[in-house]
């Protein structure tokens, strides 16, 4: 006999005993865990009591049948599966059976083997669909401004984010890569009393340094090779609202100096123009890289960090959100499974264990491409280990004590300085991602030039 730890639950209902009996005996060989009624009030009377998982009736039982005891089910918190069985069936029988909600329509004399598949097919569709109404409530709590989590630490974000949205100073949102520090800065600029002005994003690292004072702050006619008409910078097209400068931490420090200006001035000048523009704007910085490290080693300006620290912002990592990470995949299988017309119906408990084993050096970002992944592979009605990338199988979190154990010297001669016991550890991490500086970048948690800076390299991307 199967073990039926985590069978589900059937009732029996049928009034002829010997039968009722063959049939209990049945799906108990089968591993099911099975009791038996004699009509529909003791039925009730135990489903009351003791939900069930699947209901198999007769459709005639003395005093009240079985289509009457379906929709007193439906009263139940959790409505089990309902298999009707008649020797009496007729076509219309069985259509208005399956309109009253019931799952099947079996008729005498019962073949047994079909009765089994019957209870495997509707306990398997039940399962679903609670797994879909489960993934549904998930999905419609937990958003705040686009924002998903209903963790400790985000609660703390989003009362910190709504009190701080009511000053107008700088606020520094710090984070490791892929946190959502944007949604974050959006979330400060809804809650804000500018929330219907201009909300505008802007990656400091993604423009080269020679672009960068012309895209802040505009250029006049002919102030340069190529530009033929004025045109207005980011600052004066986010006026009234917002400007996010993020990875500020990649500013050049030439332009660190004329940011400070306009924070404390509210004033710029555009390229090659005569003449000063007024410009409000609030102005959100973020960053992945320690800036008060940056500041000790001169790389970012002192005054300006303290500038942009006026509010400061920590977003958690992914690792530190708890349940936060199933409340994010549900949403990611629903998203994905719109956009690429493949609804899939969740996420299989032994594949979750699987997402909850990882570190997800990356965060939601990389959480969003894993189930983007699942999904566009995934050819059944959920989401299975077989599903997710190699990567995340072989869990290669890259391990100090593991495999740097050269660099961890056990007596002072040989001891490193911290400097280059960074660099070298630098350079592992790169090698383990086959010289994908990028990805080294985001694992270490700092920008990409801070990466080069630390090297001793030039930015050649």
């Amino acid at each position: 006999m199967t073990d039926t730890t985590n069978s589900p639950d059937i009732l029996v209902v049928e009034d002829d005993a010997s039968l009722r009996k063959l049939l209990i005996e049945e799906l108990q060989d089968a591993g099911y865990q099975t009791a038996g009624a004699p009509d529909a009030e003791q039925a009730w009377q135990w489903l009351r009591d003791k939900p069930v998982d699947l209901v198999i009736s007769d459709l005639r039982l003395p005093g009240a049948d079985a289509m009457a005891l379906l929709q007193q089910t439906r009263q139940l918190p959790v409505a089990p599966g309902f298999i009707i069985i008649t020797g009496f069936g007729t076509v219309s029988q069985a259509v208005d059976a399956l309109k009253e909600g019931a799952d099947d329509f079996l008729t005498k004399p019962v073949d047994l083997q079909h009765l089994l598949m019957s209870v495997q097919r509707v306990n398997e569709t039940r399962r679903l669909r609670l797994e879909l109404t489960r993934y549904r409530e998930l999905l419609g709590s937990g958003d705040f401004h686009g924002l998903i989590g209903r963790s400790a630490p985000m609660q703390r974000l989003y009362t910190q984010i709504t009190q701080i949205a009511r000053a107008a100073g700088p606020v520094l949102i710090e984070g490791e890569s892929g946190v959502g520090k944007e949604l974050v800065a959006r979330a400060l600029h809804a809650e804000s009393e500018s929330a219907d002005g201009p909300f505008i994003a802007v990656n400091c690292a993604a423009i080269p340094a020679e672009l960068l004072e012309s895209e802040l702050f505009g250029h006049a006619a002919g102030a340069f090779s190529g530009a033929q008409k004025a045109r207005r910078g980011l600052f004066l097209e986010a006026s009234g609202g917002s400007l996010l400068l993020d990875e500020i931490g990649e500013l050049p420090i030439g332009m660190q100096a004329k940011l400070l200006r306009v924070l404390q001035e509210q004033r710029l000048r555009p390229v090659g123009a005569d003449r000063e523009e007024h410009v409000e704007v609030r102005i959100l910085a973020a960053t992945n890289s320690d800036l008060e490290r940056e500041v000790s080693e001169g790389n970012f300006r002192e005054d300006l960090f303290y500038r942009l620290n006026t509010f400061a912002l920590q977003v958690p990592p992914l690792r530190e959100r708890g349940e936060d990470l199933e409340l994010l995949t549900a949403r990611f299988i629903d998203e994905f499974g719109a956009r690429l017309d493949h609804p899939i119906q969740g996420i299989t408990d032994r594949a979750l264990q699987q997402l909850k084993a990882y570190p997800f050096p990356g965060n939601v970002r990389e959480l969003s491409n894993i189930i983007e992944w699942a999904v566009t592979f995934c050819h059944a009605s959920q989401i299975d280990i077989e599903h997710l990338p190699d990567r995340l199988l072989k869990s290669a979190e890259i391990k100090i004590d593991a495999q740097l154990p050269d660099l961890l010297a056990s007596n002072e001669t040989e001891l490193l300085p911290l400097q280059e016991l960074e660099r070298r550890y630098i350079e592992h991490v790169i090698e383990q991602v086959d010289g994908n500086k990028r990805r080294a970048a985001e694992i270490l948690g700092i920008g990409r030039r801070t990466l080069y800076r630390r090297l001793g390299e030039n930015d050649e991307s």
